[in-house]
């Protein structure tokens, strides 16, 4: 059996594993596996355990199973007295990990070098000490290579308040003032990168209805750094007005970033729309990473789950012209239901708000509640896989978690949705309703 002592870090695991850090927490978050130990200050320590697990994980994944499948498939094994890793080498003599690069491995406590400078940035932030946040930035420029300290400090410390905030341990307030921070500076190194000495353009912006706008600068500000003319046309960009800027600029490439299901589905309606008309596209986004099954769903070459990747890819769509991914369109089923579901959505919702009043819960956590749940049901039904929301789902724990709801008002308020559904959608809505009361039945078990 592989060694149960945790000594791998974060970066370690990520490394051997070829997951991006998003998609292990997802995992860790959602399905509580793999469950790695925490030092004083917080950080995760992996084993050789650990790492096994995720890579047999990965192994289900790449035979053609769901991620929640396959750790189905994993207790299931081990529920019944099984090693589902028997069959698997040891890690070291798999992965090559050496006495050497095993010590590098083991964590070493962000005293010193780009890890305290971020711990010393985001608790700048959090007490909204801009002079201090702007000085700890400033140090870490004149020691670290500039895609270096946009990587491992602003992007991680970006994601690390998003992680407060997610568990209820930073305000609105303090993500945004980080946020605004870090943009202002990626904004003055866009200003300051050279003029344009290749000869591409590429068009980088985000769909419909998609408001993060920071991977989309950080992409902008690296391929500046590589000599590309970028247009950067910002949050939130209608799909034909992408077309008129097509046809005014001839970019090379368009770009496209989502991190929501809701705007994986407008950013799915603009590549095609961008596809059609003989535009290259390429797209990346959290939400990919967190859901790769959407990856059959756009048109368009996927970035990656890495900056790395991101600028490899680019760099190989600039000079080749490889056929476009066969895409897998949503079911006549999906459509008709999808239809149904716009149209009846006010009724529904009214419904809903007058079932769940035994619960006791606020009337604008509902609109909240309704708005989210309805926006990412169409979303999924666009894209063809309700299962897409499953991911999505973990907001509702926030929502429990902000609001101090009793675990009951949640699952209450879903399965009253998949009951308003069948009542106001009797030919077509038994798609949503028997996955909300099967995903009810698993994010909320009796």
């Amino acid at each position: 059996m592989s060694n149960t002592s945790p000594i791998f870090n974060l970066k370690a695991v990520l490394k051997e594993t070829g997951l991006s850090a998003d998609t292990l927490r997802a995992w860790e978050r959602r399905y509580g596996i793999p469950a790695p130990q925490r030092t004083a200050g917080g950080h995760r320590l992996y084993s050789e355990y650990d790492i096994a697990l995720i890579k047999w994980l990965v192994g289900r994944q790449n035979e053609g199973l769901s991620i929640s499948r396959a750790v189905e498939m994993w207790r299931e094994q081990v529920s019944q007295g099984g090693d589902p890793l028997e069959s698997m080498p040891r890690l070291r003599q798999q992965s090559g990990f050496s006495s050497m690069n095993m010590a590098q491995a083991i964590y070493m406590p962000p005293e010193t070098g780009l890890d305290s400078l971020r711990a010393q940035w985001l608790a700048a932030c959090l007490n909204f000490n801009e002079t201090a946040a702007e000085q700890t930035l400033n140090q870490a420029f004149s020691m670290y290579p500039m895609e270096t300290v946009c990587t491992d400090l602003l992007a991680r410390g970006l994601t690390e308040v998003g992680m407060l905030w997610y568990e209820n341990r930073a305000s609105v307030q303090q993500e945004h003032f980080a946020s605004g921070l870090a943009m202002r500076r990626l904004d003055a190194l866009i200003a300051a990168a050279p003029p344009p000495s290749r000869p591409y353009t590429i068009l980088v912006g985000c769909p419909p209805n998609e408001w993060h706008t920071f991977s989309g600068i950080l992409l902008t500000l690296f391929l500046r750094r590589r000599g590309l003319n970028v247009i950067y046309l910002g949050a939130n960009v209608p799909a034909d007005r992408f077309e008129e800027t097509l046809s005014a600029t001839q970019p090379n490439l368009v770009l496209l970033t989502s991190q929501q299901l809701n705007t994986a589905a407008s950013l799915q309606q603009t590549a095609s729309l961008l596809s059609a008309v003989g535009a290259k596209v390429v797209y990346g986004g959290r939400i990919f990473a967190m859901q790769p099954g959407l990856l059959e769903r756009i048109s368009g070459h996927y970035l990656g789950d890495s900056l790395e990747a991101g600028m490899e890819k680019v760099e190989t769509l600039l000079i080749t012209k490889p056929e476009s991914p066969k895409i897998l369109q949503a079911s006549i089923e999906y459509v008709q239901t999808l239809k149904g579901f716009i149209a009846k959505r006010p009724l529904i919702e009214n419904s809903i708000n007058e079932e769940s009043q035994p619960y006791n819960v606020k009337p604008e956590h509902f609109s909240t509640a309704n708005l989210f749940l309805g926006d990412n049901i169409i979303a999924a039904l666009q894209l063809g896989n309700l299962d897409f929301i499953d991911t999505e789902l973990d907001w509702l724990e926030t929502l429990i978690k902000v609001n101090h709801l009793p675990t009951q008002a949640v699952s209450g308020y879903l399965m009253s949705y998949a009951n308003v559904i069948e009542k106001h959608m009797p030919e077509h809505g038994h798609l949503i309703s028997n996955w909300m009361k099967s995903a009810t039945a698993k994010k909320f078990p009796a």
